[in-house]
């Protein structure tokens, strides 16, 4: 990986995105990271809002070895816990959001209404929570699959429903 350069033309920075494809029970996975190595998103076949690959990306499975290492483990039912550099660009509500999701346990289910406490958020803007967990750019890494209605429904997933009853069955949640 090269690190961030400077154009020549406009003195502004300039970012490399790389981008990689992994198998895995749910389809292929198209996977991003920024120039330091941090994984900025992961999106799943049909996702509602799912990156595509642009022009201007390189294409470079080198920094995602230890991702795809810990998702093979994840999808084999051996690894409960992410241990990887994360990296978003979301507002800080967003973040703060999102930052919740990594705290919900593999094998347990939350809700929104939870969620929204765990933010300091009041009830009323539930919505909002919503809209971030339906926004999360790192789909099983940020588990948004385990926010679940408060009567216990599987509420929507960017994804589709059917994948979001596979990773909570893959967890023992179902």
């Amino acid at each position: 990986m090269t690190d961030p350069t400077t154009a020549p033309a406009t003195g502004a920075a300039v970012r490399t995105t790389y981008w990689t494809r992994l198998d895995s029970p749910l389809g292929p996975l198209l996977l991003t990271a920024d120039s330091s190595g941090a994984l900025t998103s992961l999106s799943l076949p049909g996702q509602k809002g799912g990156r595509e690959v642009r022009a201007d990306w390189r294409h470079d499975a080198g920094p995602f070895r230890a991702a795809e290492e810990q998702l093979e483990a994840y999808f084999a039912g051996e690894l409960k816990e992410f241990r990887l550099p994360l990296r978003t660009d979301g507002t800080a509500f967003r973040e703060r959001v999102w930052s919740a999701l990594d705290d919900v346990p593999y094998g347990t289910t939350t809700t929104y209404g939870e969620i929204a406490a765990r933010v300091g958020a009041p009830r009323a803007a539930l919505r909002a929570v919503g809209g971030a967990i339906g926004a999360n750019p790192l789909l099983i890494l940020r588990p948004c699959h385990r926010v679940i209605g408060t009567n216990g429904s599987l509420t929507g997933y960017a994804a589709g429903l059917e994948k979001k009853v596979r990773l909570l069955t893959l967890e023992g949640a179902l």
